[in-house]
């Protein structure tokens, strides 16, 4: 039987990359974000390449704002395929008149955290809730939260830092309500991700990491295909995983057939939840 996904932000970037992988692999995927479908876009095209690639892209435009879109979402997905296998939460907003992480917190205004929470977390959860809902019943099934080394040190600002750190504690305590499910449920760290806007710009560099050997989206999307597939990923359910130093553990490589490289001791070190 196909297994059903839903990536969630997926027009470009991370989320598009993980579409793809998934694709590569079989799977029918669904891909949300706010722009319309239907009209040759960023989302279609997203949804064309899954499908080029031997899986199935499904385009549906919602905005994860919205509570009444994301559960009409999660119906719709009920009603067409009567299973969901994957949940990839990766939908992210950038408060608005944004142009760069750079000024202090108490120089940005207060409504940066309903794109950062509101989006980057909040919009996360209400998306688990329903994913369980379907999950559970099935006795089987991943949710994987795409978060950040900005858990472990400042990265870009204080509210960005404290949605990552939401994610990772959100998949820890998931996991202690679904133990015993069949479902299980993970948080991930890429590294610097040399997506299109990266590419784009001609940078060597980017914030003091070489781009040399960052992860592409499509490697993000390698690493979850290997966890997806592996019978024994309830044992990590609750984990935070960098997704360098997973890609070890099951042979994934990055398109190129590099190695990406994990950024944990430039964050700190140490164990992660």
């Amino acid at each position: 039987m196909t297994r059903v996904a839903l990536v969630t932000g997926a027009s470009r970037s991370v989320g598009k990359g993980i579409a793809v992988a998934l694709g590569t692999d079989g799977w029918t995927v669904y891909v949300t974000a706010r722009g319309d479908v239907g009209v040759g876009g960023p989302l279609d095209a997203t949804a064309a390449a899954v499908t080029a690639r031997g899986g199935k892209g499904i385009a549906v435009r919602c905005d994860h704002r919205d509570d009444d879109q994301i559960a009409a979402l999660f119906a719709r997905i009920a009603a067409e395929q009567g299973r969901l296998d994957l949940l990839v939460n990766n939908v992210w907003a950038a408060p608005k008149g944004f142009a760069g992480f750079t000024d202090p917190f108490w120089k940005r205004p207060i409504s940066d955290w309903d794109s950062l929470i509101g989006v980057g977390l909040r919009a996360h959860y209400v998306a688990s809730v329903h994913a369980a809902q379907l999950m559970v019943p099935a006795g089987s099934g991943l949710i994987v939260n795409i978060s950040s080394f900005g858990t472990r040190g400042h990265l870009h600002s204080v509210l960005y830092g404290m949605s990552k750190a939401g994610l990772d504690k959100m998949a820890a305590d998931m996991a202690v309500d679904l133990a015993g499910t069949g479902v299980s449920a993970l948080s991930l760290w890429p590294g610097l991700v040399r997506n299109e806007a990266m590419v784009a710009s001609g940078l060597t560099e980017f914030q003091g990491f070489s781009l040399a050997n960052a992860e592409t989206p499509e490697f993000i999307g390698r690493v979850i295909v290997a966890l997806a597939g592996d019978p024994q990923v309830g044992a990590r359910s609750g984990h935070t995983l960098i997704t360098a130093e997973t890609a070890l553990e099951y042979g994934v490589t990055d398109v190129a057939g590099n190695q990406p490289d994990s950024h944990r001791d430039l964050f700190g070190g140490g164990p992660l939840y």
